[in-house]
């Protein structure tokens, strides 16, 4: 469509043969290729969540609270239980159309041209098309073999490209790894200094499977009150199991939230979706009672598919990159046929599983089994 489209309108020319992004999105028993939470929120839930939709759709002639301070409200107090962070307000916090709208406004407002984003790869395939999108330069930094983060390599490469912004996911999508706090904080106190004027770089770190984490690895929203040019993006598409509701916000000091202001759509967050959260914020633990059973689950998986001689990356989150296949779509498209959908994915020769119910993970251990004969 957008070659067909090109010949016609004046489509800017970095975008003429590009696809959308997408996953595969098909009818299949074990849907395991998104990191979807696999349990639907439970009916107390979806009743307060209706109640609250109810409500907010009797004024739906009305613009709804464009700088939803409610919300925000509710999720510092949220972050501020689950991270132990301190200080947290309604003006620390940014919410968006998921995560991704967040890290777009964050190159709207600190990329553009003339300026560099850098991550580290293998990472999250949508890094690149936000800065696309925002008409700022892409650049790959480079990872260690096991998919972690050399801090020394990194701060010296990003010394050498002077990014305005630095996105570092952890856990990291594909590969799960995770980033301590200590080296959260040597890249941080790094960037003070290493932006395009000699400025600060701003360092975002993507913490989307935060609630999955192991025991014991603190949030780097504890780092907060430190550093001036830190952020830290979240989602509630995961844990919260609320992917359809489109809910991602990001923790930051005030100014750099206000600088985000600058660059949103006015009432971008619609007065639906804000009542859809508030509600899903007061079920906060029903609706996380089972991230610790798919911490388990995880683990288990991790330990089977090493168990059949495959390399698995450690992971943090919700799913498990593992390989190495020489046709890795061959193994895709076996696990398809037999009604278990993943993602091909990563370095070459890899795949990614998001971690299901006990039934999809049985399901997809048999799959595996028959089309690798392993």
């Amino acid at each position: 469509m957008p070659e067909r489209c090109a010949t016609r309108l004046p489509l800017r020319a970095d975008l003429v043969g590009e696809q959308p992004y997408g996953a595969p999105q098909l009818d299949v028993p074990h849907l395991l290729n998104v990191n979807e939470n696999p349990y639907p929120p439970p009916a107390e839930v979806t009743e307060d969540i209706t109640a609250a939709v109810r409500e907010a759709s009797r004024t739906l002639n009305r613009y709804p609270d464009r700088d939803f301070l409610d919300l925000r409200a509710d999720l510092a107090d949220y972050l501020t239980t689950e991270s132990a962070a301190t200080g947290l307000s309604a003006a620390n916090i940014w919410a968006a159309n998921g995560s991704n709208e967040v890290m777009l406004h964050l190159l709207l407002a600190f990329g553009g041209p003339g300026r560099v984003v850098m991550s580290f790869a293998p990472t999250y395939s949508m890094y690149p098309e936000y800065a696309r999108d925002s008409l700022t330069t892409w650049k790959a930094g480079t990872r260690r073999a096991d998919f972690s983060v050399d801090v020394a390599s990194a701060i010296e490469q990003i010394r050498a490209a002077r990014p305005a912004v630095v996105l570092l996911a952890s856990p990291n999508n594909p590969t799960g790894t995770a980033l301590d706090l200590a080296d959260v904080r040597t890249l941080a106190q790094a960037t003070t200094d290493s932006g395009p004027d000699g400025g600060a770089t701003v360092l975002v770190i993507d913490e989307a499977y935060a609630e999955f984490r192991r025991e014991g690895r603190p949030s780097a929203v504890t780092l907060l009150g430190e550093f001036a040019h830190l952020a830290v993006a979240r989602t509630m598409s995961k844990a919260f199991a609320l992917a359809g509701a489109r809910v991602g916000y990001l923790a930051a000091p005030t100014a750099l939230v206000d600088c985000l202001r600058v660059v949103r759509l006015p009432y971008h967050l619609s007065a639906i979706t804000q009542a859809a959260a508030r509600a899903a914020l007061r079920h906060q633990a029903v609706l996380q009672a089972q991230v610790a059973e798919l911490r388990t689950r995880r683990d288990e998986t991790v330990t089977w598919l090493r168990g059949r001689g495959l390399e698995v990356a450690e992971s943090d989150a919700n799913f498990v990159l593992f390989g190495t296949f020489a046709d890795r779509h061959r193994i895709w498209q076996g696990l398809l046929d037999r009604g278990v959908l993943i993602r091909e994915t990563g370095p070459q020769g890899h795949l990614r599983v998001s971690i299901g119910t006990r039934e999809d993970m049985a399901a997809f251990r048999g799959a595996l089994q028959e089309v690798t004969g392993q």
